[in-house]
């Protein structure tokens, strides 16, 4: 992307915001987060900003303070709802912004899942994404009784790249679901639907296939029980914070969210990523990967406002706010000073975490958004309906259809 093309911009929503005490910051709706409306009033903000999609976080167990094993504290939100169930309850109720759920790929099954964001993208009639995760904490392996996964210690988490060793198993099983999952959503061809009532014909078989997956995981025959979805292709986004998950992101996805702390970070870990997408012989030109920054956002418009409600949050946490992304608090106006800045080391665009729900995404919506557009770098309005429309990505052929 060159410098004075428009930034992509998403918000990564998780409960009341992504500090631990969010729950008890002024004007947070607690009694709400399990509800439909809070969610929808969220992503009507969202997509007021003309934001380019939102992201919704999931798990297969309650949240815990560390990122390996659950724990027993109270003073925190425990509990969310299903991310894909979420996504299609808001689908009908948005028209442009693109949802993007999180799922888990190591204990649940890809049929499952690929059916789900195809029936997704159906439902948002074209802008549907992904999130594939894989089951970092052992713990959660205990809900399914089918296998265990590696237990990471506290050494382990202190550096992304022990993490990512003592999971690449997980990982290199998450490639697999990432493609069959991909094989399942072409294994309808476009015009597979005749629904000819006169002659009696609703598909035409020749163009319904068979996938014939064999992994070193599992085996899948397909075809899907869901048409081939709007997008062709769903969005697939990866979270990566190293060696082995970039290498997951060259493989298997269109987009890709990486966690620096400066802009020479980006520009290291942007190395990084070209390298695996060189060594996963990745044609970009064909294939293009799109490469956003993750920021977690504290925002006021006064001076010093946001360091202070951070601080206020902190305490009432009994700690200092930690991320694996780099944590900004200040105006509108400096988080844009930041993102112009960081661009030039190659990025796309940005996934901002509001720290609280939703005091700073109004301040993202609101604030950022119309700052970004006075220095002319995002959108004035949506120019498509589809979320590989509004990341400038074209829908990809069918691999199994035929040339006629």
């Amino acid at each position: 992307m060159t410098d004075d093309a428009p930034l992509h911009l998403a918000v990564a929503l998780d409960g009341a915001g992504w500090h631990p005490a969010a729950w008890r910051a002024a004007g947070a709706r607690p009694g709400e987060l399990f509800t439909a409306g809070y969610w929808a009033d969220l992503v009507a903000e969202a997509e007021r900003g003309l934001l380019d999609f939102v992201t919704f976080e999931d798990a297969l167990g309650l949240q815990s303070a560390a990122f390996h094993r659950p724990d027993d504290r109270t003073d925190q939100v425990r509990g969310s709802l299903d991310a894909v169930l979420l996504a299609a309850r808001l689908a009908p109720l948005t028209t442009h912004i693109g949802l993007v759920p999180t799922t888990n790929v190591t204990h649940t099954e890809p049929f499952h899942l690929a059916i789900g964001i195809a029936t997704l993208d159906h439902a948002s009639e074209g802008r549907a994404g992904w999130r594939p995760q894989i089951s970092a904490r052992a713990a959660d392996a205990a809900h399914f009784g089918r296998r265990t996964t590696p237990q990471l210690t506290d050494g382990d988490v202190r550096d992304p790249e022990l993490i990512a060793r003592r999971l690449r198993p997980l990982f290199d099983e998450a490639v697999d679901v990432v493609e069959v999952a991909r094989r399942l959503w072409d294994s309808w061809e476009d015009d597979a639907e005749i629904r000819d009532a006169a002659t009696g014909r609703f598909i035409e078989r020749d163009k319904l296939h068979h996938i014939d997956f064999e992994g070193g995981y599992f085996s899948v025959r397909g075809p899907s029980i869901t048409p081939r979805p709007p997008q062709g292709q769903p969005l697939v986004t990866v979270l990566a914070h190293a060696s082995t998950p970039y290498d997951l992101a060259a493989r298997s996805s269109d987009v890709v969210y990486i966690t620096p702390h400066d802009r020479a970070g980006a520009t290291a870990i942007l190395t990084q990523v070209d390298a695996a997408v060189e060594e996963a012989d990745r044609n970009v030109r064909e294939w293009p990967l799109r490469k956003f920054a993750d920021l977690l956002v504290f925002l006021d418009a006064e001076p010093g406002a946001a360091a202070h409600r951070k601080a206020r949050l902190d305490g009432l946490d009994g700690a200092a706010l930690s991320s694996d992304a780099e944590i900004f608090t200040g105006t509108p106006g400096d988080l844009a000073d930041l993102m112009l800045d960081w661009r030039t080391a190659g990025l796309d665009g940005f996934r901002l975490r509001p720290g609280t729900l939703p005091h700073d995404l109004f301040a993202i919506t609101r604030g950022l958004v119309p700052e970004l557009r006075r220095r002319g770098a995002f959108r004035t309005a949506y120019h498509s309906t589809t979320l590989r429309g509004h990341l400038r990505l074209r829908r990809p052929g069918n691999r199994y259809a035929r040339t006629r």
